[in-house]
């Protein structure tokens, strides 16, 4: 399927909420530091898996190097990387 999550993909999603949720109960800065790294690093992955198949958070780019996967599988399983990154990006970005 599109969405294969591992465990390792689970133990990554479950650290960035909890880094989410401490940032938040932080401070207004450190929420601004998680949106604008988190969504930098997101975005970046998202837009490196369309690009090559792979993305770098789970080591993909590393262990299956360029996959030759159709352009409409690479959109449609990079949209939520791409789409989380680049809202988190902004929202860090907006004064």
């Amino acid at each position: 399927g599109i969405f294969v999550l591992d465990i390792y993909d689970d133990a990554l999603h479950l650290a960035s909420a909890l880094w989410a949720l401490a940032a938040a109960t932080l401070s207004a800065r450190a929420a601004r530091t998680f949106l604008l790294l988190f969504g930098a690093v997101y975005l970046g992955d998202g837009v490196l898996g369309l690009l090559t198949g792979s993305g770098y958070l789970d080591l993909g780019i590393l262990t299956y190097g360029v996959q030759d996967f159709p352009l409409m599988f690479k959109v449609m399983a990079n949209t939520p990387h791409i789409t989380l990154g680049g809202i988190a990006l902004l929202a860090g970005l907006r004064r």
